[in-house]
């Protein structure tokens, strides 16, 4: 007997073995592509701001440099946690919430940054183009929020009612599920 004969009919194949998935449960194709653009326009945004060496108000130049490199840092993490398997193992249950969460700060945040920041500078080229980068992440992100709804509606909102934090479906307060009842020996107490 051949040894193919012999493993055939006990080795199973695993085809989505891969640790980089897109698209994934938490990202589909178009919004990853989104992310990519996300992160290089807050890079860009971020490196034109460190290149300006004389501020008029600084005020408005360090919370636009808080909000590109947070946004920078932050979004690729995001970004290889929901496109791998990682996010699997931490626990976490709500990533569509999060990433909902996430995108809107920042998009609010970018946006406030990049209207301060063109409106308060001292109108050299580098920072009307990092201001310009700026208002391109800001609608990077929006349009990732955008598809997001358009794909899965909001994550906090499922039929009118709030979604549970474990993504399992609760009973009203009224009702008492029929299994956990009868588990915690209340089902025999009522009978009686």
């Amino acid at each position: 007997m051949a040894a193919e004969e012999v493993y055939s009919s006990t080795v199973v194949s695993t085809p989505n073995v891969a640790c980089c998935l897109v698209p994934s449960q938490c990202l589909e194709k178009a919004r990853f592509i989104i992310k990519l653009l996300e992160v290089l326009l807050s890079l860009v945004a971020f490196i034109l701001e460190e290149m300006v060496s004389v501020c008029i108000n600084c005020a408005a130049l360090e919370f636009f440099e808080f909000v590109s490199c947070t946004s920078f840092l932050f979004t690729p993490l995001l970004l290889i946690l929901l496109y791998t398997k990682v996010h699997h193992g931490l626990g976490i249950t709500c990533w569509p919430s999060l990433d909902f969460v996430y995108t809107m700060v920042i998009a609010f945040l970018f946006l406030i940054a990049s209207i301060v920041f063109a409106a308060i500078n001292g109108g050299t080229t580098l920072e009307k183009s990092a201001a310009a980068f700026g208002f391109l992440a800001t609608f990077a992100f929006m349009a990732d929020l955008f598809l997001f709804w358009r794909k899965r509606g909001l994550p906090f909102l499922k039929g009118g009612q709030a979604q549970s934090t474990n993504g399992i479906p609760t009973a009203e307060p009224d009702q008492k599920d029929p299994a956990e009842t009868e588990k915690l020996g209340l089902g025999t107490a009522a009978a009686e």
